[in-house]
């Protein structure tokens, strides 16, 4: 049964009305006991397998016509979010998708994917396939492994899952151990033979490669890719039926990062952990791992806000109302908060939490009770879902300068070793629109991007068949800026091209990352 909040407790709450979310979740985390799961959520009356069903704000204490608002100023203020999606008992009271991103093919959900990670090795343990106590070692037995050593011989399946392994990794310099190992040829071997700089279980540090090395683990243990495995364990019983998951060059699917799955399939996991592992009747991860996994094993994780469980994020009671959840860079992020049966969803492509949180905190009404319904509201809500999904108006364009004309057409080739980007070319013809084409290293065929020169991006499926977009701009007349937006790939390119005489001085930079580099090239005649 839901824990019963005092009479005093109620009477807070009450009085203070919309005054933000923070002030009412700290004052009921003071009416509460326990942890994360200090009160059993509600058995819901339907299961979203199929689908979701939808609701207005009104009915889950929230205001329509502040989320009207509160939308319309997101895209006010430049905010690079995707999509926002709130549900509450059970029902999406907010579904919402910001220009470029329509919702119409799955997202990459970057570092969420470790979450996911995690609840498939507790899937394995209930199976019998693993033991989270078994030594990673003992998985690679035909391996021949450099710096081993008898702490190395300790570290378990449960040290790799809360990222306690003692391996000695590090996320400084957009973590610089995870960048040595995609640059490694054997991705699972580069991790193995990492050294181990604490004991096993004792140290957080945030350690991709060490996540990596469970998709391998689980592998091995079940003879199926952990992609396979999801979609036999997970993914087809809750309803997911999209997902598309990189591998490394053995073929072990990425066990850090970059599943992708739609906002409303992601949900589905959140809902999943907000009902402690059971779907439908089904328990598809068992409680205690679910328990286990929001317990605060690893506290003051790196100076992080949060503390960490297996694979996800825990609050800290004191300061927060108690939620987990699984979060990736750029804007990825599963919340779920128990005590209010809620759950949010974010993808993005480079924002963070706290630029949205004060306009929904503005649209908060009553947690307890529905609001009136609002039929005016909830048709302002409707047209500012609307307006996000649309483009700006257009802008005037500029008459181009003489260096179009120059450089429209010519390559410009980079001979720096190891140089990412191998050639660029530029080409001016529609008034409107212009054509960028990149040699990228290692990659046999050019990307092609179409460039609006209007403020629109002009939108074409990428490699993947994901929808891509391409803008740009003459900052002055010796200078072109391109954005390349990757969108539901995350990667957000800006391409600085200031060409003088026969040369050209690029500059790229990557807004969800935040890497970037300079090169020097020359036109080939």
């Amino acid at each position: 049964m839901r824990t019963e909040i005092s009479a005093r407790c109620r009477s807070l709450v009450s009085a203070l009305g919309i005054a933000g979310l923070a002030t009412i979740l700290a004052a009921l985390a003071g009416c509460q006991k326990g942890g994360v799961f200090s009160v059993t959520v509600p058995t819901p009356t339907y299961w979203p397998t199929e689908g979701w069903r939808t609701t207005t704000p009104e009915s889950q204490g929230f205001d329509s016509a502040k989320l009207a608002e509160g939308l319309r100023a997101i895209r006010q203020d430049g905010t690079h979010i995707h999509s926002l999606l709130a549900i509450r008992r059970g029902s999406v009271f907010l579904d919402a998708y910001f220009y470029p991103y329509d919702g119409s093919t799955y997202h990459d959900l970057a570092s969420v994917t470790k979450s996911l990670m995690t609840t498939l090795i507790g899937i394995a343990a209930d199976q019998g396939k693993l033991e989270l106590d078994q030594p990673m070692l003992s998985f690679f037995p035909d391996r021949v492994i450099a710096n081993r050593d008898e702490r190395k011989e300790r570290i378990t399946v449960a040290d790799l899952a809360s990222m306690s392994s003692g391996l000695e990794c590090s996320e400084a310099n957009g973590e610089e151990t995870s960048r040595a190992m995609f640059a490694s040829a054997d991705w699972v071997q580069f991790t193995l033979d990492l050294p181990v700089a604490w004991e096993p279980g004792t140290h957080f540090v945030y350690c991709s490669p060490g996540m990596h090395l469970l998709s391998a683990i689980l592998q091995q243990a079940t003879g199926m890719t952990a992609l396979e495995f999801a979609r036999a364990n997970l993914f087809e019983p809750l309803g997911i039926h999209e997902s598309a998951w990189p591998s490394d060059p053995q073929g072990h699917n990425l066990g850090s990062g970059d599943v992708l799955l739609r906002p409303l399939d992601a949900a589905k996991l959140g809902f999943l952990w907000l009902h402690q592992g059971q779907w439908d009747g089904r328990q598809i991860v068992s409680r205690d791992w679910v328990t286990a996994s929001t317990e605060r094993l690893m506290t003051e994780a790196a100076g992080r806000p949060e503390d960490y469980g297996y694979g996800w994020w825990i609050s800290d009671p004191e300061e927060s109302f108690p939620f987990f959840q699984a979060a990736g860079v750029g804007g990825q992020l599963i919340k779920v908060l128990p005590e209010l049966d809620l759950l949010f969803v974010t993808t993005g492509g480079g924002f963070e939490i706290d630029e949205i949180d004060p306009y929904l905190i503005a649209a908060i009404g009553d947690l307890e009770n529905p609001l009136p319904e609002n039929p005016a509201g909830v048709a302002e809500l409707e047209a500012a879902l609307v307006e996000i999904s649309q483009p700006s108006a257009a802008s005037p364009v500029a008459s181009l300068p003489d260096m179009a004309q120059t450089v429209s057409g010519r390559t410009y080739e980079f001979e720096a070793d190891q140089a990412p980007v191998e050639w660029v070319r530029l080409e001016f013809g529609d008034p409107k629109e212009a054509s960028l084409e990149i040699g990228v290293a290692g990659e046999d065929a050019a990307r092609r991007i179409a460039v609006g020169l209007d403020g629109i991006y002009r939108m074409a499926p990428d490699e993947n068949g994901l929808s891509s977009g391409g803008r740009g701009y003459w900052a002055d007349d010796h200078t072109f800026v391109a954005e390349y937006n990757r969108i539901a790939n995350l990667d957000h390119y800006t391409l600085t091209m200031t060409f003088e005489g026969d040369g050209v001085q690029l500059e790229v930079s990557e807004r969800v990352y935040g890497v970037g580099f300079s090169l020097d090239g020359a036109a080939q005649e």
